[in-house]
């Protein structure tokens, strides 16, 4: 019995990808949603997608009709090696994960660059997973993506990461034990992309009339096209056709996903679109099989290789469903932290604790790690990701510091490989507001803080407006009703493989035997 929560649809305000009318825009997830896989269980759809180093990681979303979807948990609630990952690893961890369902149970494969193939299996997707099991240790392998065959024997597709293994732009397959805990042999090449198809990863697997198809993006994330390969032998040769790439759309780079069938009959694929500070968005694209190959999106001059759609109508699945999107507001008033926030690393149970008595999520400061240069190196920063391009984050925050200690800080930040934040910080003359901001902070750049004026309460309500082009502009406000703008304008960055996002922290620049903290009453996006 699957545990999935019937709860009353959360709808966010600024982002939703059904139109209400039988039709849906693109993209159907305008967050950063990197290299989603999707598969069909009965009525019900999973995604996941990579999730780096940020943790709880390997989100779960559940759909009933590929458009409207929400966060129903995550597989991964430690990343292994876990004292590796106590620490910040931007960039690191679990890249292009891939989603299965075998003989009662639900498989997640992922290829961690620096330690190997990681498997890690649930009978209750939206429950609780097992520990993550070690494949095969190595380093490079990548994007790994398993299928059982009708004999019985099993099999993984994978990619090569160049910074590690020294070598990129082809696709292997190795044998896999019968329960998929272990690899059998060293591998073989069945495609080389180097000619015609560079930097070729991110492969997913399937079989179809006879065929077995290898679906892969290639030329690059911002600026690549999707692959089909096809094959009677699964070690090939494999026939090449380009399903879907750019065209005349403004759709760029669009690749690497998975496809779906609808209960129906109906196909349909699911790929990400490289949005830079916004991140790798997720598509909804119409498929057909013509002649045995996948056409992805339309059509348009009849020759095989489809581009993006915009809008389409909704799949068939035999019903109407409520419109639904993730979770991105928090009242913080239950006892367990929100599916839509991570850390980046592994937590620690003293960095937050919910307070039912009054209603808050408390965030104790932590102190820095001795070797962070700012932000970017701490570990307890609590983040989601941004929803849309144009949006609003407001917080209401109590601050309580030790009176032992000065320097404290707790506030909302903005985080990518240049980052900045409005926060409270305690001075030797009380609470003061700053804010600070660090350009180049995945090089080592010193934040530079300015002190904006004293606080007369601990109480404070922080804002920050995002405008497009990831303009984004801090305000605050004492009486939670007028709204003062600060007058720097910060423009959100990328982080490493993934798009900038926005939350909370707590810190302090030395360790004691006790801990100033946060009370977060709230955590509302909004137009």
């Amino acid at each position: 019995m699957l545990s999935i929560a019937q709860e009353k649809p959360y709808v966010s305000q600024v982002w939703r990808a059904d139109q209400g009318d039988g039709t849906y825009k693109n993209p159907v997830l305008d967050a950063d949603y990197s290299d989603p896989d999707v598969i069909r269980v009965g009525e019900d759809f999973y995604m996941t997608a990579s999730s780096f180093d940020a943790i709880p990681g390997l989100p779960i979303l559940h759909s009933k009709d590929l458009v409207n979807w929400q966060i129903i948990g995550h597989a991964l609630k430690r990343q292994p090696p876990f004292d590796h990952f106590s620490k910040t690893q931007h960039g690191n961890g679990v890249w292009a994960p891939s989603i299965r369902y075998q003989q009662g149970k639900f498989y997640i494969y992922y290829g961690d660059p620096d330690f190997g193939i990681y498997m890690i299996k649930t009978k209750d997707p939206a429950g609780d997973w097992e520990e993550p099991v070690l494949v095969e240790a190595g380093k490079g392998i990548i994007d790994v993506c398993p299928l059982w065959d009708e004999d019985g024997q099993a099999y993984i597709v994978y990619a090569y990461a160049g910074s590690r293994a020294g070598i990129k732009s082809i696709i292997a397959i190795k044998r896999l034990s019968a329960d998929g805990t272990k690899t059998l042999d060293e591998g073989t090449i069945v495609y080389d992309g180097h000619a015609l198809d560079p930097t070729i990863e991110g492969p997913k697997f399937y079989k179809r009339n006879g065929y077995y198809y290898i679906m892969a993006p290639a030329g690059g994330v911002a600026t690549g096209w999707q692959l089909a390969l096809r094959s009677k032998n699964i070690y090939g040769p494999y026939e090449r056709r380009v399903a879907m790439a750019q065209g005349n759309t403004n759709i760029n780079g669009p690749h690497q996903g998975g496809w779906v069938d609808t209960q129906n009959g109906e196909d349909w694929f699911l790929h990400f679109q490289d949005k830079d500070a916004y991140g790798r968005v997720v598509h909804l694209q119409p498929m057909q099989w013509v002649n045995d190959w996948p056409v992805i999106g339309k059509d348009v001059e009849g020759k095989g290789t489809g581009e993006p759609v915009l809008s389409h109508k909704k799949p068939n699945v035999g019903k109407s469903y409520p419109i639904q999107t993730p979770v991105e507001s928090d009242e913080f008033n239950d006892r367990t932290m929100g599916k839509q926030w991570q850390w980046q690393a592994n937590p620690k149970a003293t960095w937050s604790f919910f307070y039912p008595e009054k209603g808050v999520l408390r965030l104790y400061t932590q102190q820095a790690p001795d070797s962070a240069r700012n932000l970017w190196d701490v570990p307890n920063i609590l983040l989601q990701k941004f929803p849309t391009e144009v949006f609003t984050a407001t917080t209401k925050v109590s601050f309580t510091p030790n009176e032992k200690i000065k320097n404290e800080r707790t506030g909302l930040i903005i985080m990518g490989q240049s980052y900045a934040h409005l926060s409270l910080k305690s001075k030797q003359e009380g609470i003061v507001l700053v804010y600070g901001e660090a350009k180049d902070a995945h090089k080592g750049a010193a934040e530079k803080e300015t002190v904006i004026q004293p606080i007369k309460t601990n109480t404070v309500f922080l804002r920050v407006q995002v405008k497009a082009g990831a303009e984004c502009r801090f305000s605050y406000s004492e009486d939670g009703k007028t709204f003062k703008s600060i007058d720097a304008v910060f423009r959100a960055t990328p982080g490493q493989w993934i798009g900038a996002k926005v939350g909370l922290f707590s810190t302090r620049d030395r360790q004691i035997n006790d801990s100033g903290w946060g009370d977060y009453d709230w955590f509302r996006i909004e137009k």
